[in-house]
């Protein structure tokens, strides 16, 4: 069987022992079991263990075209709308496992190297074997089911639109030499997450206008490669309790700077290089975006189910649904997760085939959606803390619940419906959700997930079809074409 187990992708991991840097020293003890990565390898595992159970094997796997093994349906180029909704029950099941909590969960950068090579002819331009190596690699990816980190962006030198690099020792990460044997990649890139807990570093080039075609380029490599290391965050890990840390201690995926210091890229991993025009092509032609949105926008909407869910048990433990103003806000919260809903259900409904055979969700529907969530996000935040006003302020540990004085706590702390720690778990819940260094960096996240919102709408304006409704206008007014 193609499809790994949790086991086998936690023994693959700690076999890499790829370069990790964090808080200055550098990590050589198994990965799993370092505190700033083992929760989230743990939940990880526990996704490539739910994809065999066998009560969600056959609708979270598929029959292999090349070997006839089973395979994640996240490497499937759906080519129905059957296809398209297999997939979204396969995305929603490991989405609904992490609460959409995890950004880079295994079927998004699935989804992406399996919609970029859908189209993977269009390397052609430059060298047939290029395509041949992206379409290669996507098969190796599927029976094999290898995980990535990957990165778009180049460090934030100078974000001004003029800027050019002009640094002797390359900031973000460049080509620098062609030998007989590959690209040699020299300088950083941002921004990794899970940057040393997958099999491979899948790279692309930067949103960025660089007119130097030295930074158009694109691979994928080991995370273990020789030159390659991962610079972590600090860590938001606070301990191993459920209890206490309910999101963060199972959820928190590391980000990471990617150093390049003079890594060979092989020839049969590159895709391209030194065509910024390709880059530009495989983008906007590909299925890349419409696919890899339908992931996201899937992804948002279980996390916004959940946040209604925990703002509701808020309201119950406080007993506060009379009051007209909670009313209010919870119904906003439940506008977001229809409206969600509904443009993720319309992209699939209106999916077209494109000239590749691949089944596209429409992408307009998706991308409202994406520019909606960045301002939904920070409000439903907004809201659990509104909702539970100081109960946040003195919350007890599980420790304290274990300890002399678990009598007062029992006896001051229940609520209107919930037991003492019952009423505690549900307040640390939304704590740890908004108020914790985990939880504000989820609402960063969200702000910036797919890119700078401000350019997710500006694509939206010039991409979104509209004639129709102009010329109905127009008619309606009895307005003649303009000279």
């Amino acid at each position: 069987m193609s499809a790994i187990s949790g086991k086998e992708y936690v023994e693959r991991i700690d076999a890499l022992h790829p370069e990790i840097w964090i808080k200055g020293d550098k990590i050589n003890e198994r990965l799993s079991s370092h505190p700033a990565y083992k929760g989230a390898i743990k939940t990880k595992a526990s996704l490539y263990d739910l994809q065999l159970h066998p009560e969600k094997i056959e609708k979270m796997t598929y029959i292999s075209p090349l070997t006839n093994n089973r395979v994640g349906l996240s490497y499937l180029r759906p080519e129905t709308k059957e296809d398209l909704e297999k997939r979204r029950f396969m995305m929603t099941e490991w989405a609904l496992a992490t609460n959409g909590m995890m950004g880079r969960t295994p079927d998004y950068m699935n989804t992406a190297l399996m919609s970029i090579s859908a189209s993977s002819s269009i390397l052609k331009e430059q060298d047939p074997d290029f395509a041949k190596n992206l379409s290669s690699f996507y098969e190796t990816a599927r029976e094999n089911d290898l995980s990535f980190t990957h990165s778009f962006i180049n460090p934030q030198v100078n974000r001004s639109s003029a800027y050019q690099e002009d640094a002797f020792q390359p900031i973000a990460a460049k080509i620098i030499k062609k030998t007989s044997e590959g690209l040699i990649i020299d300088g950083a890139r941002l921004l990794a997450t899970e940057g040393g807990m997958t099999d491979e570093v899948l790279i692309f080039p930067s949103a960025g206008k660089f007119t130097d075609e030295e930074y158009a380029y694109a691979f994928s490599i080991p995370s273990n490669t020789k030159g390659l290391s991962f610079i972590c965050r600090e860590s938001f890990h606070q301990g191993d309790s459920i209890f206490n840390y309910p999101l963060s201690s199972r959820f928190d995926e590391m980000d990471t700077l990617l150093v390049f210091d003079n890594v060979l890229v092989p020839w049969e991993r590159v895709f391209f290089y030194h065509r910024q025009d390709l880059s530009n092509k495989l983008f906007q032609n590909s299925c890349f975006i419409s696919q890899a949105l339908h992931q996201v926008v899937n992804r948002q909407t279980v996390k916004s189910q959940f946040i209604l869910g925990t703002a509701q048990l808020l309201v119950q433990a406080l007993n506060t649904s009379e009051y007209q103003h909670i009313q209010s806000i919870i119904s906003e919260v439940i506008i977001g997760v229809e409206t969600m809903q509904a443009l993720l259900e319309r992209s699939e409904r209106n999916a077209e085939l494109d000239e590749w055979g691949t089944m596209r969700p429409s992408v307009h529907p998706l991308y409202s959606a994406v520019c909606l969530f960045p301002k939904l996000y920070p409000r439903f935040s907004e809201i659990l803390q509104l909702i539970g006003a100081g109960g946040f302020v003195s919350l007890p540990s599980e420790e304290d619940f274990s300890s002399n004085i678990s009598e007062k706590l029992n006896h001051y702390l229940q609520s209107a419906a919930f037991n003492a720690e019952d009423r505690t778990k549900i307040f640390r819940l939304a704590w740890d959700a908004t108020m914790s260094a985990f939880g504000t960096r989820q609402t960063q996240y969200e702000r910036f997930f797919f890119g700078d919102p401000i350019r997710l709408a500006s694509n939206l304006y010039w991409n979104y079809p509209r004639g129709e409704y102009i010329e109905r206008v127009k008619s309606f007014l009895t307005i003649e074409e303009p000279f």
